[in-house]
C-alpha cells in the first residue's frame, strides 16, 4: 500500500483556534476589528511593548515600513543575494534600488561585505533571518550607526528566533514577520510590523487602509461616525478578524512549536551527520535561539544528481521537499534591469542550485521523520 504524500510543511491548528474563527464569523464582523486589536496587543507584549501593527502580508510590512522611509528615486537598500524574491520586490515597488551582499556559511547575508556595498545614495540595510536563524545584528547596527542608514529586519521566517538571548522583536529599528501557513505561526495569511519609531507606524498605520485616518471598527460600531479624511493614497493590507482569531491562539502555541520542531532539527543533524552527498545547516559562533522555520540540506557533487533530480525522485517516494530558494539575482527581471550575472554573487548562485528543505513541522512524527531520511538514503544511494 502506497504511503501517503507527506508534505514539507503543514500548519497546526488547534481545536480552540478553529472555534475561534467559528465564533468570528457567527459574530457578524469578521474584517478588522476587536480580533485585530487584540492580536496587535498580543504582538506587542510578546516583543516587550513595542508598537505592533498586524497586515495582510509580510509583504505589505516590508512594503509599507520601507514607504514609511520616504525612500527617493535612486536611494539604495542594501539585501542578501539569497532571500524570497519578495524582498527585492518590495524595496522596488516603494521607490529603491535593491543592493545585494553575499552570504557566508550559515546563508545569511555575509555582513563583513556590507560596508563596502554602502555607497552615499544608501539608505536601509534589509538583513533576512534565514530560516529562523538570526543574522549578527551586533555588526550591522553598528554600520548603521555609523553610516546613519535605517535596518529594516525581514524576520519573515524567524519569529521567536533569539540573537544574544534577546527576542528579535523586541530590540532595534523596524521588523516584519511573516503568519504564512508554512511559517513557524500562521493566520492563513497575514504579517506584523514592529518597531518604537511611532512615525513610522502612524505611516504604515494609514497606508495600510487607502490612507484613511481611522479604521472601519471605529466608522462602523455603535459610538462610531461614518465621515473621515484621506490624509494621503493609501493601500488594501489590512488583516481581517477571522485571520486574528487564528493568530491569538497561534501566538500562546508558539514556544512549543519551535521546541517541537528544534527537537526534530537536532534529530536531522544526527541521522543525516556525515552523508557525503549533503552540506547539513551550518551555527555561527555568537549565541542565538534558531526558531527552525526551515531545515535545509544543500546537495554536493557526490549525491551524484542535481537538486531538481532529487526533488523529482522524493516525489516519487511521497515526500514533499521545498525549495527555499533560488538566488534572486538569476531572476530575468532582476539580471535585465540590473545587469547581474550569475557569479556575481558566486555563494547565493550554488546555494540557490543546491539547496532544499526537508519536511519539519511540529507535527512530524519520528516514524515520518524516519521515512524520509530512509527515502532520501534509497534515493542518493
Amino acid at each position: 500500500m502506497t504511503e501517503e504524500f507527506l508534505p514539507f510543511a503543514r500548519p497546526c491548528i488547534s481545536e480552540e483556534a478553529i472555534a475561534e474563527v467559528v465564533a468570528c464569523i457567527r459574530s457578524g464582523w469578521i474584517t478588522t476589528g476587536p480580533r485585530v486589536a487584540r492580536f496587535e496587543q498580543m504582538l506587542s507584549e510578546y516583543h516587550g511593548g513595542r508598537h505592533a501593527l498586524a497586515l495582510s502580508s509580510a509583504t505589505a510590512g516590508l512594503q509599507l515600513a520601507l514607504l514609511a522611509l520616504d525612500l527617493k528615486d535612486g536611494d539604495e537598500v542594501i539585501t542578501t543575494a539569497l532571500t524570497f524574491v519578495a524582498t527585492l520586490n518590495t524595496i522596488m515597488l516603494a521607490g529603491g534600488k535593491p543592493v545585494l551582499v553575499d552570504i557566508d556559511e550559515t546563508l545569511n547575508i555575509d555582513v563583513s561585505k556590507i560596508e563596502a556595498a554602502i555607497t552615499p545614495r544608501t539608505r536601509a540595510i534589509m538583513p533576512v533571518h534565514f530560516t529562523g536563524l538570526s543574522v549578527d545584528l551586533d555588526a550591522i547596527y553598528a554600520l548603521a550607526k555609523k553610516h546613519k542608514l535605517r535596518v529594516v529586519e525581514d524576520c519573515a521566517q524567524a519569529i521567536g528566533t533569539e540573537y544574544k538571548g534577546k527576542r528579535l522583536g523586541s530590540f532595534g529599528d523596524i521588523q516584519v514577520m511573516s503568519f504564512h501557513p508554512n511559517k513557524n505561526m500562521t493566520t492563513g495569511e497575514g504579517g506584523a510590523v514592529i518597531t518604537d519609531d511611532a512615525d513610522v507606524i502612524k505611516r504604515i498605520e494609514r497606508l495600510r487602509f487607502h490612507g484613511i485616518d481611522r479604521d472601519a471598527f471605529n466608522r462602523f460600531a455603535k459610538t462610531g461616525s461614518q465621515e473621515y479624511d484621506v490624509v494621503l493614497p493609501g493601500y488594501k493590507y489590512n488583516m481581517m478578524d477571522m485571520q486574528a482569531a487564528l493568530g491569538i491562539h497561534q501566538l500562546p502555541a508558539l514556544q512549543g512549536f519551535i521546541e517541537a520542531r528544534t527537537k526534530l532539527a537536532e534529530r536531522y543533524l544526527e541521522l543525516l551527520k556525515g552523508w557525503p552527498g549533503l552540506d547539513l545547516p551550518q551555527l555561527p559562533t555568537y549565541a542565538n535561539r534558531h526558531s527552525w522555520h526551515l531545515f535545509t540540506v544543500r546537495l554536493t557533487d557526490a549525491a551524484g544528481m542535481t537538486r531538481d533530480t532529487f526533488l523529482a525522485k522524493m516525489k516519487e517516494h511521497n515526500i514533499g521537499i521545498g525549495l527555499h530558494y533560488q538566488a534572486s539575482h538569476t531572476f530575468s527581471f532582476y539580471r535585465d534591469t540590473f545587469g547581474w550575472q550569475p557569479n556575481d554573487f558566486p555563494k547565493a548562485l550554488r546555494a540557490g542550485e543546491r539547496i532544499c528543505s526537508l519536511p519539519l513541522f511540529p507535527t512530524l512524527t519520528e516514524q515520518e521523520q524516519v521515512r524520509v531520511v530512509k527515502s532520501m538514503k534509497q534515493v542518493l544511494g
